[in-house]
């Protein structure tokens, strides 16, 4: 009778110990799906994916985007977010550089002075680390970029680097990225590493098929530092194979250098208006659900100086660029006493004519015939450029240099 009891006892301790086994796998698989569900219903949703993306350099970032996605038509806008951007600190409580606050092994607080910056939450942020970014891009086939002129350095080691289109391995897109010149300024330095972020999207997208690949997959996903589980990081960078790279553009965070505490910072434009405004414009932009050649243009504008404000135009036509419009005039109005700013409008689309003068918080808003194509063809050369303009912006007394006062 004791030994049968005994028996009992055992296959109920066994029975017992299988049902907790399977109970805690079953939690393991169902947070693993949990985990990977937010990406899943992100992709299917019409929302805006914001990702940060760093190029990282000894536990530095020599570069920074947030990319702004949209998986509904697949089109994207990309905000440049300079290391030396001066700013109150808030995750440090002081003003200092904002790469000041990056850590290698977490990007949480550089985030979130990132959203703070922008006033835009980011949901995932992808590292590439330049110790393994030569795998990366051997594992994509190259980065084709386009390189406007010849590099040679031959000391202390030579970089040599022919103008013209190239696809770079990973050992020549390593140095790429990392080498700067005695001459280039912070701009040349700048726009090549952004030249350089764009062509490696544009090669994850040309080598989509081999990356789906399980064994390729497996070999190139573990080289990008992120919190997102595998499936997460696979789903998303699926849904980026599909971006038209070419049509992606690349905002910089603008402002002017200032002194602070003996080192230089770019302090943004109206303590910070200005690029927020700018990232408000691409969100609703994005989430547009009409798709085609619309969303896709770029509008130009000519700018006019109505006022006795010397230089006024010049620093509009910054501001304007910064919303993605293409300036191509600026000069001055027939007179300079424009009590109130204007804007003249040759697209006959009402609400991209109120979406430009809302940059500014114009009003005033005068809708113009535009000459045919084939009558600007035959006398172009006589014209006023206003005539090719999409919109003519003629700034008024009530202009601050930021927005119109007197509206």
């Amino acid at each position: 009778m004791k030994r049968t009891a005994n028996y009992k006892v055992d296959v109920s301790i066994f029975l017992l110990l299988a049902m907790v086994l399977i109970l805690g796998g079953g939690v393991l698989f169902s947070l693993n799906v949990l985990r990977a569900d937010p990406i899943d219903e992100a992709l299917r949703g019409d929302d805006v994916l914001n990702i940060l993306f760093v190029f990282e350099g000894g536990g530095t970032p020599l570069s920074t985007y947030v990319m702004m996605f949209s998986p509904m038509n697949n089109r994207a806008s990309v905000i440049s977010i300079p290391g030396d951007t001066g700013r109150i600190l808030k995750t440090a409580d002081r003003v200092d550089r904002l790469d000041s606050v990056y850590h290698s092994g977490s990007t949480d607080a550089y985030k979130t002075e990132i959203e703070d910056l922008l006033e835009l939450p980011i949901g995932y942020s992808v590292v590439f680390e330049t110790e393994k970014l030569l795998k990366t891009i051997d594992a994509i086939g190259g980065v084709e970029i386009f390189i406007p002129y010849p590099i040679e350095i031959y000391e202390p080691e030579p970089i040599l680097f022919p103008s013209g289109t190239s696809r770079l391995d990973g050992d020549k897109g390593t140095q790429y990225i990392l080498f700067e010149l005695p001459e280039e300024d912070r701009n040349d330095i700048s726009f090549r590493r952004e030249r350089f972020f764009l062509g490696l999207l544009k090669s994850l997208g040309e080598n989509s098929s081999s990356l789906k690949n399980p064994a390729i997959a497996r070999h190139f996903y573990p080289l990008l530092k992120t919190s997102m589980n595998q499936l997460a990081r696979r789903r998303l960078f699926e849904s980026l194979y599909a971006l038209d790279v070419d049509r992606i553009s690349i905002q910089p965070v603008a402002g002017t250098f200032r002194e602070v505490s003996g080192q230089q910072l770019l302090m943004p434009y109206y303590d910070g208006t200005v690029i927020k405004d700018v990232v408000r414009q691409a969100q609703r932009s994005l989430a547009q659900k009409t798709q085609g050649t619309l969303l896709e243009r770029v509008f130009t504008v000519e700018i006019l100086n109505g006022t006795n404000v010397t230089g006024l135009a010049s620093r509009t036509a910054d501001l304007i660029r910064g919303f993605n419009y293409d300036v191509i005039a600026i000069r001055n109005a027939d007179k300079n006493d424009y009590a109130a700013t204007e804007v003249v409008d040759r697209t006959g689309l009402e609400d991209v004519a109120a979406s430009f003068a809302a940059v500014i918080q114009c009003s005033k808003i005068r809708y113009e015939m535009r000459l045919p194509d084939d009558e600007l063809e035959a006398g172009a050369a006589s014209r006023s450029p206003e005539y090719r303009a999409d919109f003519t912006l003629i700034i008024g007394k009530d202009f601050n240099g930021r927005i119109v006062t007197g509206n």
